[in-house]
C-alpha cells in the first residue's frame, strides 16, 4: 500500500520561544509558525504509517497538487495546516476530493467551519451545543458593538487561528473601551475579524474524540492544571503557556489526565464534546475545548478537527497524552486512527490495529 503523507513544517531557523514581554504586546506576528509541525513529528507519524507501506512525504506547499497528483497513493494522511487564508486547512482535503484519493479527517466544509470560530458557534448554537455568548468584529466600524454587549469579562480571540495563535493575556478585557482598544490591535495585527465571548470563569478541558458514527468515542478527559502557571498568570492556556513556559526539562505539569473530576461531570462533558463533533461533521478524529462556566455547566469554546500530535512526551501535546492514558503508544495512535479513516472510506480493515479500540 502507498501512503501519502501531506504535511507543513515549520521553517528552518525560526524560533518560536520569543520573550513573554514580547508575547504580550502581541508586537508583530511572532506567532506565524506555530501551527506547523517540526520534522521530529512529521519523522515519527511517517514512521508510524510505515506499517501499512510505503510512506511518500508530500510538503503542502507550491506545487502540492501536481505532486499529489503524480505520487500514486491508496490513502493520504492528512497533517496539513495550510498556507493563508480562513480556508487555509481546507486546502488538502479539497484537492484530494478533486483528485479523488481517499484521505485522514473531516472533509473541506468541516475544517473550514472550525477553523471560523463565530462559524462554528453559530451551528452550535443551532444545534443546542453551550458555547459562550460572543460578538464577532469585522472592522473597526463594528467596534460599538461593545457598548451594547452584557457579558464582561471577556475575551478576545483572532477569528480563523489555531495553536493558541493570537491568545494572550492581554486578550482578557473587563469594560467596553479595553475591548475597543484590544480588538482593533489584533485587527491590525492579523488582518482578519475578532471573535470577543464571554470568558468563563471554571476549569478547563481538552477531548481528544476517536471515531465516526456510531463509534466515536473519548479518550481519557484532559484538565488543564492552571495551578503550575506562574502566579499572576491568567488562567488560560494561551502562547504563553503552550509554547514560552511549557519547555522541555522545566517539569511544566501542566495536564491531568485522566481529570480528577467525578463521573458524573466527566460525563456531561463527554457528551458535550461529542455533540459538537456530530454537530460540526468531523470525521475520524479531533480535539475539542471546553471550559465550565460559574454554574460548572461544560461549554464548547472551539474544535481542532486537526489536531496536535508531538510525539515527545514532555511536549505535553494533548491527543498522544489521551491516548497514552488510554493505552496506545504515539504509533498505535497514528495507527489507529489510520485504521478508523480507512475502514471510513472503504468499509475493510488495514489490520494492523483492531477497530475494536475505539468501539464504545
Amino acid at each position: 500500500m502507498r501512503i501519502g503523507l501531506a504535511y507543513n513544517q515549520t521553517p528552518l531557523g525560526v524560533d518560536t520561544t520569543i520573550d513573554p514581554k514580547v508575547v504580550s504586546s502581541l508586537h508583530g506576528p511572532i506567532d506565524a509558525f506555530v501551527e506547523w509541525d517540526e520534522p521530529e513529528t512529521i519523522a515519527a507519524v511517517a514512521n508510524a504509517l510505515s506499517t501499512f507501506g510505503h510512506v511518500v512525504q508530500l510538503e503542502a506547499v507550491d506545487d502540492f497538487a501536481q505532486r499529489l497528483a503524480n505520487a500514486n497513493v491508496d490513502f493520504l494522511f492528512n497533517m496539513a495546516e495550510g498556507l493563508h487564508g480562513p480556508n487555509r486547512e481546507a486546502h488538502v482535503p479539497a484537492i484530494a476530493e478533486f483528485l479523488d484519493i481517499p484521505y485522514l479527517g473531516s472533509d473541506p466544509l468541516a475544517v473550514s467551519l472550525t477553523l471560523h470560530k463565530a462559524r462554528a458557534k453559530d451551528i452550535l448554537i443551532r444545534r443546542g451545543v453551550p458555547t459562550p455568548a460572543y460578538i464577532f468584529i469585522e472592522s473597526p466600524s463594528d467596534l460599538s458593538a461593545f457598548d451594547r454587549f452584557d457579558h464582561y469579562p471577556l475575551f478576545l480571540k483572532p477569528a480563523w487561528e489555531g495553536s493558541s495563535k493570537g491568545i494572550a493575556e492581554a486578550n482578557h478585557v473587563s469594560d467596553a473601551e479595553a475591548a475597543k482598544t484590544r480588538a482593533h490591535e489584533l485587527l491590525d495585527l492579523y488582518h482578519e475579524p475578532v471573535l470577543a465571548e464571554r470568558f468563563l470563569s471554571g476549569d478547563e478541558f481538552t477531548i481528544a474524540v476517536l471515531g465516526n458514527e456510531p463509534d466515536a468515542r473519548c479518550l481519557p478527559l484532559i484538565r488543564y492544571r492552571f495551578d503550575v502557571l506562574p502566579g499572576d498568570a491568567l488562567p488560560i492556556m494561551g502562547y504563553e503557556a503552550k509554547w514560552l513556559w511549557d519547555q522541555p526539562g522545566t517539569d511544566f505539569q501542566v495536564l491531568e489526565c485522566p481529570a480528577n473530576i467525578d463521573e458524573r461531570l466527566a460525563a456531561r462533558i463527554r457528551k458535550t464534546a461529542l455533540g459538537a463533533y456530530r454537530a460540526l461533521g468531523c470525521r475520524d478524529w479531533s480535539r475539542v475545548d471546553i471550559r465550565l462556566d460559574e454554574h460548572r455547566d461544560p461549554q464548547v469554546l472551539e474544535i481542532n478537527p486537526l489536531p496536535g500530535i508531538i510525539p515527545d512526551p514532555d511536549a505535553n501535546s494533548c491527543f498522544p497524552w489521551a491516548a497514552a492514558v488510554d493505552g496506545m503508544t504515539y504509533d498505535e495512535l497514528i495507527q489507529t486512527v489510520t485504521e478508523v479513516a480507512w475502514h471510513r472510506v472503504s468499509g475493510k480493515e488495514l489490520g494492523v490495529r483492531p477497530l475494536a479500540r475505539v468501539a464504545m
